[in-house]
């Protein structure tokens, strides 16, 4: 069982930038694919960026593409999204989830469904 904790959310205005981070409880994150979705309300929650153990692949959705940035330490059991240049339509409830890194390859990472763990979620709310 992974215990996923996201933080960093928080309220700022439009062209400023943001960080949030994602703690997992498991000792060994390197084993899992991990990935970063938003929803906003009333609306489906939608993928926006995802990363493998060694960060060696890394897909954004055409939304984000060139402003937020994934990363990953995996001697911190931590992954980050760094969002820059943000817009109002960023605004949303900003999720981390794993999935296991032998699924990462056959599995459509751009759904939410293929992924086992995810956290309670940080809000981002971005003004204009």
């Amino acid at each position: 069982q992974v215990q996923l904790v996201e933080s960093g959310g928080g309220l700022v205005q439009a062209g400023d930038s943001l960080r949030v981070s994602c703690a997992a409880s498991e000792r060994t994150l390197s084993t899992y694919a991990m990935g970063w979705f938003r929803q906003a309300p009333g609306k489906e929650r939608e993928f926006v960026a995802s990363i493998n153990w060694s960060g060696s692949s890394i897909d954004y959705a055409a939304s984000v593409m060139g402003r937020f940035t994934i990363s990953r330490d995996n001697a911190k059991n931590t992954v980050a999204l760094q969002m820059n240049s943000l817009k109002p339509e960023d605004t949303a409830v900003y999720y981390c989830a794993a999935m296991p890194l032998s699924e990462y390859y056959t599995s459509n990472r751009y759904k939410p469904g293929e992924y086992d763990y995810w956290g309670q979620g940080t809000q981002v709310t971005v003004s204009s």
